[in-house]
């Protein structure tokens, strides 16, 4: 099998090429019945569109339609000069003899092996809260933390933050055209930011009760919101029963498999002592758990099927998702997706994910190679519109297409600076990466405060309070670029097009069947010259063919005799 190749559902393929850009005048994809029992299998002939060029390479692709479930393949590529064949990892002439066996193979399409998302993300667009940062009433937080004891160990926060605070803003979240909550660390845990959990069957006293949450979700539900938790299985609270059991017991704890490579004899380390077993990074009140253990395994997915069951939680985002083994993924998504089978999973993985997108592990990873590629083009200016296309590339080619639209695109979050700050408070420049984040493939993720112009470079200042009592002119703006989002079907489901890349202007499109939306954005110092099709739906800095620096157009076109009833 080839490196991009991948079924859509049971009779569709899709099939790419990546070549050196400019290389090819022309491809055709060669594909057979590979079960036909005659001495000769028999190749039907497609010619592959180029459906993307960057700064370095051509894109070719087909969706091939066909009954057939498994597949003989190869590419006819055409320089202009000569051709050749490329199969089974090699490149020929047109008249070398190979044997059936050694063409490309797509060996079976399996109805398990397929991918899919729920459709649901679609139309996502996501609020991710801090718990303690957010409110403990309407439009209010009071920056007081709490003090609370669970099971005899210490439960903080820093200022009060509750999730009635959170139900008791959900206008609010509505109003600004949210309909999915991302919420950090909920269950029991120590710290404020209750990545140490130490019951993950009940809700953090600092936070409120089972009762509270349930309220939450149904509030949330009534307005179409989903709600999506946060799940933290890599480690746990050294706290945690298991744990302390092991602490007790040693080897002779039914518990002890539960933990990664544990020494013997377990000891806690002393204050600003590196532990001698194994933790998240080095924190020694984070023991990493072993989640290949059956035992353990069994216990989280239990969790995962819980709080669906018994709250009726949306989905999990799973913290450290890149740091627990493939079996232990699999076996969770399996429970929560029988529990709920339109569950989105999402994995905490900053960098490529694409190990972890084949359909068997999560649906989406964290896009933080979205974050740093827009901070280096809108806010740092370090990339013209061809490297920042050429890397556009990436993202939408690493993964099998129907998972792009359930990707996280954050421009900052609880682990990141705020993206304001990268852009030195400059409103221009991140207005521009806002309308980029809401026009591109995937769920756009907003970090609560962003709306308000909260600043942050370390973490202390990006996880500071909500200030409600802050007006900016941002909330607008993200306002009415959500819903332009929410607006055009073009923006939630259409593919993703270049039309040109050229020093710093970027144009795109967006096209579904009924409309074609195309957006322009200038994040550059000089105006440059601009030619849009359509009708005007958004603009700044734009007139007379020219794009302003920091200027943006939004134009729509109607498709197959389309227009507005």
């Amino acid at each position: 099998m080839s490196e991009y190749a991948f079924p859509l559902d049971e009779e569709h393929f899709v099939f790419r090429l990546r070549t050196a850009k400019g290389d090819l005048k022309k491809v055709v994809f060669y594909y057979a019945d590979r079960a036909d029992m005659a001495s000769k299998l028999t190749f039907y002939p497609l010619d592959m569109p180029k459906i993307r060029t960057d700064l370095l390479y051509d894109w070719y692709e087909i969706t091939l339609e066909t009954a057939w479930q498994r597949i003989a393949y190869y590419f006819l590529l055409d320089d202009g000069q000569e051709q050749c064949r490329f199969a089974g990892e090699c490149f020929e002439k047109m008249d070398t003899h190979i044997e059936r066996s050694e063409y490309f193979q797509y060996p079976f399409n399996h109805k398990a092996d397929l991918a899919a998302v729920p459709e649901w993300v679609h139309k996502a667009v996501v609020y991710n809260i801090f718990p303690d940062s957010f409110a403990d009433r309407k439009a209010w937080i009071s920056r007081h933390g709490r003090n609370e004891v669970y099971n005899g160990f210490p439960s903080a926060s820093t200022y009060g933050g509750t999730l009635r605070g959170i139900e008791e803003n959900l206008d609010y979240i509505q109003e600004m055209g949210f309909n999915c909550l991302y919420l950090n660390p909920i269950f029991a845990a120590g710290a404020y930011h209750k990545y140490d959990v130490m019951d993950y069957l009940h809700i953090d006293p600092c936070f409120g009760t089972d009762t509270d949450f349930k309220s939450l979700v149904l509030a949330a539900h009534a307005k179409n919101i989903r709600v999506i938790v946060d799940g933290v299985f890599n480690h746990v609270s050294w706290h945690h029963f298991s744990f302390q059991d092991v602490l007790e017991k040693g080897k002779e704890s039914p518990y002890y498999d539960w933990f990664y490579d544990l020494p013997e004899p377990l000891i806690l380390p002393r204050e600003n002592e590196k532990p001698d077993y194994t933790c998240f990074a080095y924190v020694a009140n984070m023991p990493k758990t072993n989640t290949a253990c059956p035992a353990l395994q069994e216990y989280f997915c239990e969790v995962g099927r819980h709080w669906i069951r018994e709250y009726d939680v949306d989905g999990w985002r799973l913290d450290v998702a890149n740091e627990v083994d493939d079996g232990f993924l699999r076996a969770f998504r399996q429970a929560v997706k029988h529990e709920k089978a339109d569950a989105v999973i999402i994995g905490e993985i900053w960098e490529n994910a694409e190990h972890y997108m084949t359909g068997d592990m999560v649906d989406s990873a964290m896009n933080y190679d979205f974050r740093r590629f827009c901070t280096q083009y809108f806010a740092e200016n370090i990339l013209t519109a061809p490297e920042f296309d050429l890397r556009l590339s990436s993202l939408l080619m690493r993964y099998k297409k129907q998972m792009l639209p359930a990707q996280l695109n954050l421009l900052d979050g609880h682990d990141t600076c705020r993206f304001l700050t990268l852009c030195r408070g400059d409103l221009n420049k991140i207005e521009l990466a806002i309308l980029f984040q809401m026009t591109f493939i995937g769920m756009p993720c907003v970090f609560y405060g962003d709306e308000k112009g909260v600043l942050g470079l370390t973490e202390p200042e990006y996880r500071r309070p909500m200030p409600w009592d802050t007006t900016s002119p941002l909330s607008d703006i993200y306002r009415h670029l959500i819903e332009l989002r929410k607006n055009h079907p073009a923006l939630t489901s259409g593919c993703f097009e270049t039309l040109s890349a050229k020093d710093m202007l970027l144009h795109y499109a967006r096209t579904c069947q009924s409309e074609r939306i195309e957006i322009a954005v200038n994040p550059g110092s000089e105006p440059v010259p601009c030619t849009i099709s359509g009708e005007i739906l958004l603009k700044k800095g734009f007139s007379c063919g020219l794009l302003m620096p920091f200027g943006y157009v939004v134009t729509r076109s109607f498709l197959h005799g389309q227009h507005d009833l």
